[in-house]
This record gives structure tokens, sequence and C-alpha cells, in this order.
């Protein structure tokens, strides 16, 4: 193996590790390291609207970057970290945040799996007792009309 092929390798290698701090452009982050710690870790609840399912800090879209330069912009103002996100969802509502919140309407789509399984559960065991109740074909007698009338079927097939 050539250096040039390892190197190569090792630059892409750098590249995917390093591909999402990359959306965070230089001239976004703070001097301060831990308000830009701060402003972190914010953006990884907060989803990209463009993308839907990555996280402002993830994200290249123009919309995330207006996201995150307002994370930090509230921070610098001396927004506490609770603060810069209800203000974010303020401005464009719940669906911003990664892990919506279990209040209001959003209860319901929390509790739909569970109560979709737990109904799925009860209409199996309704239909399966059932099924275990009705008679089985194999378990009825003939009457004697039917006995009668099947010799007969037979007889004629017989001669």
């Amino acid at each position: 193996m050539s250096q040039a092929m390892i190197r190569a390798g090792l630059t892409a290698l750098l590249l995917a590790v390093a591909a999402p701090s990359l959306a965070v452009l230089p001239d976004e982050m703070l001097a301060d390291p831990k308000l830009e710690a701060r402003a972190r870790e914010i953006s990884k609840g907060l989803r990209c609207l463009v993308c839907r399912n990555e996280n402002i800090d993830e994200s290249n879209a123009d919309l995330a970057r207006d996201l995150r330069l307002l994370v930090r912009e509230r921070l610098s103002a001396g927004d506490s970290d609770r603060q810069v996100v209800d203000y974010v969802v303020d401005r464009y509502g719940e669906y911003v945040l990664l892990s919506p919140t279990t209040k209001g309407a959003n209860w319901l789509l929390w509790a739909a799996g569970p109560l979709m399984l737990l109904m799925g559960g009860g209409l199996a065991w309704v239909y399966l007792r059932g099924r275990a109740r009705a008679p089985h074909p194999q378990d009825a007698a003939l009457t004697e009309e039917e006995q009668e009338r099947l010799r007969r079927i037979l007889d004629q097939q017989d001669g």
C-alpha cells in the first residue's frame, strides 16, 4: 500500500468522523468555551425544520444555521438553557424539539402506541376465546336423516 493511499484513507476517515461537526462554522462559534458548550448541548435537542431527522448542529441547511445563531445570541444575552429552548419553541412550535414534551395534545401521541397495543391484544384475546368456544365441525354427529342420505349417495356411487 502506498503512502498516498494511506493518507487518502486517513483523510476520508477523519472527514467521516468529523462530518457532523462541520455544520457549525467557525464564524458561528462563541468566544467563550463554556457558552459554546452550552450552545452545542442545546442544539443537540433542536430539530432542523428542513432536514427533520437531524439536529441543528449537524445540519447544513440555512434555517439550521439561523437557529444556531439564534441560540448563541440568546445565550450571549444571558438567557438560561431553558429560556433559550422556550424562546425557540415559542417561535417555531414544539416540532422543533427532537424529543417533544408530553404536555397538551402531545400526551395522545405518546399514549397512542401503548393504547393500540392494548387494544390489539384485547381484540386478539376476544377472537381466540370466541374461536375456542365455537363448535368444531368434526365433533358434530350426523342426524339419522343425514346418515340415511349419505348411505344413499354412497350406494349410488358404488352401483
